[in-house]
């Protein structure tokens, strides 16, 4: 792109980045209209003579003329938001276009996170783990159980201990004893290869208790 064409551009109210070499448009202004990226029509940029609109406070103020729905967000120092184009007439809600953008970067930012992290955990152990790595791996079940993550158990084999698979279903059993408490079988053991494995999930129970926990923690702290 010339430097007369972004000059031009400038000129008729596009505000433009540089990203290295190549120049990237991110919205349109023009006093104070605004077309975001996202296609969402605020204030001037709004195409309806008439609009239905909702208030701040999500109050119904009926179907009125736009440009009185646009004096009265200016006045309260808000925006006209466009938020169903398609209907009859299209209806338009006033708020803080600023701050509802920040809360939806922030809501989509948490919910991408919280995929993310409920996630099923992996712990491994070996068919000879002494008692205190035993313990220690203990408690990362427990834990990653409370967080609501599910979690699987692998017993791995090695060489001639394959021979032997009786005694990683019996550690597989062992475990389990330890957090019965908690957790319940989400996936029966499986074999493959060298492996022996269990899926594990919190259980109903435990989740009920942690309910009612939290519950009073609220009312402590009230």
């Amino acid at each position: 792109m010339t430097r007369l064409k972004l000059y031009v551009l400038f000129l008729c109210g596009y505000r433009l980045t540089s990203i290295g070499s190549s120049v990237t448009i991110l919205f349109v202004t023009y006093g104070e209209n605004l077309i975001a990226k996202d296609r969402v029509r605020l204030n001037g940029f709004i195409k309806s003579a008439t609009l239905r609109v909702i208030d701040a406070q999500g109050e119904q103020l009926g179907v009125m003329d736009k440009q009185a729905a646009l004096d009265m967000a200016r006045d309260q120092g808000l925006d006209l938001v466009e938020i169903s184009p398609n209907a009859s007439p299209p209806v338009a809600k006033i708020v803080d276009w600023g701050k509802l953008k920040y809360q939806k970067t922030k809501q989509a930012q948490k919910n991408r996170k919280s995929s993310k992290s409920l996630d099923v955990k992996q712990i491994r152990f070996g068919l000879k783990i002494g008692q205190h790595d035993l313990d220690v791996k203990l408690r990362k079940i427990i834990s990653f159980l409370e967080s609501g993550h599910k979690v699987k158990i692998t017993v791995a084999f090695r060489g001639r201990e394959m021979a032997h698979q009786d005694l990683g279903y019996k550690l597989l059993d062992r475990v389990l004893e330890q957090v019965g408490d908690i957790a319940t079988v989400d996936q029966k053991p499986n074999l493959s290869g060298k492996h022996l494995s269990i899926v594990v999930r919190v259980s109903n129970n435990a989740k009920a208790k942690n309910s009612q926990r939290d519950s009073q923690k609220n009312k402590e702290n009230v």
